[in-house]
């Protein structure tokens, strides 16, 4: 938004900003923050940043956590979910060595940038594009509690076919959503609200529309960008989905499996490498769906380590409740044109070079985009550098729908991690092609490892209601 200091003050002064709000990225994938009012601005701010404690942020142990985040003026965009006008910024954090300082390299955005640093140093390419389909829910209520004596979670939809408070009769049957138009289509205003506002941001929303999740799910899509913008959109578009749904009452989440028997939340991820203008994705018309060799290793780069990349592309317990037959989720390690049943999907309609590309299924929006995009780039990087084949060793292309392969056809599949647990530890034994070139640290993946074992502690060892149904008569 800004070039320099001087344009952020004149603009401060004209426009009678009150607030500084600086964003930070927790290792989780959400936002945390710290304000300043906007009389006390300086240039120090924008050029020494403020210490903080990393701890507290997942980042760092506690005898290592002073660190510095430096805000950065091109970052710049009006929050409007402040009282008075706020002004928000994105940065980058460092630490503190006997060289003095340098970007911190276990924070998430460091390592998204630095990732596309070795695409480039490498002669890989010099844009990584992406365009992720956002998918969530928006209800009218949520109530949820845990105790030890006392768990369960309560949802409300005006439009669901469960609900008994539906007054006017228009309700969406279970998995009945996809494209519906009103009167069944009842937050459409917002969606359109939500996407004006991106819209405003500098963020192109392709289409948007009701998703199939009848009680209320909605998908955004955005135009195609390069990765180091698409990532700091990414948090930007949840931010606003979230906080305009709570300014008309409602609420939003990107939970994977919100609801048993519904559609999940996926998180699906075009992508295209592109260099000096032209797409590097598209080539001769006799390889399959008219991809380049290039893009063929990159998709066996990402098929092969596809076991470890879900421990950070969808990383939670609630993952996969949504990674089960029957819901358009892909359970299989495979590629195919125009299949939605693949973990890898080449899109039919994207036949001219400049759109030939293909997307990621299986992850969702339950972790750090950050993270999520830089190893996506690294696993391909890694099947340019190494020619992995993805047909020679046996991904495909299934151009049938999956679920109805036969059982021995399905056997010759690999299959994704049944649990957060299997992911884990896929990520834990093969994660050497994130360390290449210094763009993952093995202190980040180490930590990043410990946080989701506790998650898988912590939710496995709670009895379920479903448990008391099942096993209370024994």
């Amino acid at each position: 938004m800004f070039d320099n200091f001087n344009e952020l003050k004149k603009y401060i002064e004209k426009n009678d900003v009150k607030t500084l709000d600086f964003k930070i990225p927790q290792l989780s994938g959400n936002w945390k923050h710290l304000s300043i009012p906007a009389r006390n601005l300086k240039r120090a701010v924008f050029e020494e940043g403020f210490g903080f404690d990393g701890s507290n942020y997942g980042y760092a142990n506690v005898e290592a956590s002073d660190m510095v985040f430096i805000p950065d003026l091109t970052t710049a965009f009006i929050d409007p979910f402040w009282e008075e006008k706020t002004l928000a910024f994105l940065g980058r954090i460092f630490e503190m060595d006997e060289q003095g300082e340098k970007p911190f390299q276990g924070e998430s955005r460091n390592v998204l940038l630095r990732s596309l640093e070795y695409m480039r140093e490498n002669d890989h390419a010099d844009k990584f594009i992406l365009g992720p389909e956002f998918e969530y829910y928006v209800f009218d209520e949520v109530y949820f509690w845990n105790q030890s004596h006392n768990s369960g979670f309560n949802v409300y939809s005006r439009q669901a076919e469960w609900d008994r408070d539906n007054f006017d009769g228009y309700k969406v049957n279970p998995k009945k959503g996809y494209h519906l138009d009103s009167p069944h289509d009842r937050d459409k205003d917002l969606r359109s609200a939500i996407s004006l506002a991106l819209e405003d941001l500098g963020i192109g929303v392709k289409y948007h529309h009701h998703e199939v999740g009848g009680p209320g799910q909605h998908e955004i899509e955005v135009e195609r960008v390069p990765a180091e913008k698409m990532a700091d959109d990414t948090m930007k578009i949840k931010y606003f989905i979230k906080n305009m749904a709570l300014q008309r009452g409602k609420t939003a989440t990107f939970m994977p499996k919100p609801l048993h028997g519904e559609a999940g939340n996926g998180f699906h991820v075009h992508m295209q490498l592109f260099k000096d203008g032209q797409t590097l994705f598209s080539g001769d018309e006799d390889n399959y769906a008219g991809l380049s060799d290039q893009a063929l290793h990159f998709m066996g780069g990402i098929l092969e380590h596809t076991p470890a990349l879900m421990g950070l592309a969808a990383p939670s317990t609630n993952s996969y409740r949504r990674l089960v037959s029957g819901y358009e989720a892909p359970v299989s390690i495979c590629f195919s044109q125009a299949n939605r049943s693949a973990v890898i999907r080449i899109p039919g309609y994207a036949t001219s070079p400049k759109d030939r590309r293909f997307e990621f299924r299986p992850g969702d929006a339950s972790g750090n985009s950050y993270l999520t995009y830089a190893a996506l780039l690294m696993a391909g990087l890694d099947g340019i550098e190494n020619q992995i084949d993805p047909m020679e060793l046996g991904y495909g292309p299934i151009d049938k729908n999956i679920y109805e392969l036969s059982e021995e056809e399905q056997d010759k599949l690999g299959f994704l991690p049944k649990d957060l647990e299997e992911a884990v530890d896929a990520l834990e034994k093969d994660h050497e092609f994130l360390l290449k070139g210094n763009v993952f640290s093995k202190n980040l993946i180490n930590t990043w490892l410990e946080s989701k074992k506790e998650e898988c502690k912590a939710i496995y060892n709670r009895p379920t209601p479903d448990e008391y149904k099942l096993y209370f008569d024994v």
